[in-house]
């Protein structure tokens, strides 16, 4: 340990930035990962926390940063800002063994949750805990959506951009629907809002050597270029279809959930409508029940919702189809938000980009309250189902209460109840 912490302290710089070993990095977000209960903002306090004040290894204005580009880029926030915070310390792979060391606690809890619901689920106590799991997630996903409305709808325009998508997604639903309203989101918000945007789109100074900067930016252009290349592949190999390959494959597992993470505008609440249109409606991967107890498993633990998709891989091909959903569904947009720190600077200030955010940040609000309508049908038609559901929703707008107890408890009442 006391290694560990002389590494840490170890301020020898590589481009202006302090060096710690690889190891450290994979130490410190592997226990972070393990104890970060309470959504992305719990994550990201705690990164914070541990980085930037008791570290010192970044400055607060460069977590600042991460969390606004990975707010403005598909994929799990807080996932994405572990990752931008390894890049900025030790590079690719520093991003690469942050993101693995915060996610793979989390992993390993959903495997032996989803072991143990797959082979005991049937029994009529877990059946009925898992039933109690619903209405509580109804509520966090309200809960979530609500306070996400109050900084993202500020007025009528706003309102109507977050019905709309929340229509066209439960109506409609499926990629392409997603894909339509986030890019006509971000139209709208072009339209609507570029001229009330006070904006600065001034590149900023260079503080390093001409030459030098000049050859970090042809690097930047070259590495950001290829990056978007292979995220392109990951989305027409989603949209285009594969006859040689079998549902039940692994390549089927990673083209699905790689394809659909760059399309998680948000958070990981926007997968569900998504997921559950492509999961249960068209391949039959899992049956809605399965769906629901997938998310309702990925809130109890420690990480992003988005790891659920352990579950569906788990269900089709045991712990190396986890594995693979597990990868496809957060190395995307890691690999998205890796490259575009490169060019942060010329975008973070962007009067067009904050138009553009503003009009999809609205049109999330709306596809998140349909993920609660999505988990809805679902649920048992009893009258302990709409209890649950409000007193959740009390204990987490009123009372403040942790998503990692309101969970388990509302499986307790589920056995009493149902």
């Amino acid at each position: 340990m006391q290694k560990v912490r002389a590494e840490s302290a170890h301020m020898a710089t590589v481009s202006g930035r302090p060096e710690v070993s690889l190891w450290f990095l994979f130490w410190t977000f592997l226990k972070i990962g393990s104890i970060a209960f309470g959504g992305f903002t719990a994550l990201i306090s705690v990164v914070e926390n541990v980085i930037v004040r008791k570290q010192k290894l970044l400055e607060h204005e460069d977590m600042l940063d991460g969390i606004s580009l990975a707010m403005l880029l598909p994929g799990p926030v807080a996932v994405n800002v572990v990752a931008f915070v390894g890049y900025r310390l030790r590079g690719g792979l520093g991003a690469l063994l942050s993101a693995a060391g915060v996610i793979l606690p989390s992993f390993f809890l959903l495997v032996g949750l989803s072991f143990f619901y797959l082979r005991y689920g049937q029994l009529p106590s877990v059946s009925n805990a898992f039933a109690g799991f619903v209405p509580a997630v109804m509520a966090v996903i309200v809960n979530t959506a609500w306070g996400m409305s109050k900084k993202a709808v500020k007025g009528w325009p706003e309102f109507l951009i977050g019905l709309s998508a929340a229509l066209v997604l439960l109506v409609i639903g499926g990629f392409y629907s997603t894909l339509m309203i986030i890019f006509g989101a971000g139209l709208l918000g072009l339209a609507l809002f570029t001229r009330n945007i006070p904006g600065n789109d001034k590149k900023v100074p260079k503080s390093l050597p001409a030459d030098v900067a000049s050859t970090q930016s042809t690097l930047s252009k070259i590495t950001f270029s290829l990056s978007l290349l292979l995220l392109a592949g990951f989305l027409v190999a989603f949209s285009v279809p594969w006859p040689g390959l079998a549902d039940n494959s692994y390549g089927r597992i990673f083209v699905t959930f790689s394809g659909m993470s760059l399309m998680l505008f948000g958070g990981g609440f926007v997968f569900i409508p998504l997921i559950q249109k492509i999961v249960v409606d068209g391949i039959h991967w899992v049956t809605q029940a399965e769906f629901t107890s997938a998310i309702a498993m990925g809130q109890i633990t420690p990480g992003p919702i988005l790891i659920s998709a352990a579950f569906i891989g788990y269900k089709v091909k045991g712990f190396l189809g986890a594995a693979l959903a597990t990868l496809a569904i957060f190395f995307p947009p890691a690999l998205l938000m890796v490259s575009s720190s490169q060019v942060l600077d010329r975008i973070k200030g962007s009067r067009l980009i904050t138009a553009a955010l503003r009009g999809v940040r609205a049109a999330v609000v709306g596809m998140i309250f349909s993920a609660a309508v999505v988990i809805g049908r679902g649920a048992v038609l009893h009258w302990g189902t709409l209890m649950i559901f409000l007193v959740a929703l009390v204990a987490l707008v009123r009372l403040r209460v942790d998503v990692v107890w309101i969970i388990p408890a509302a499986g307790v009442i589920g056995i009493l109840l149902y």
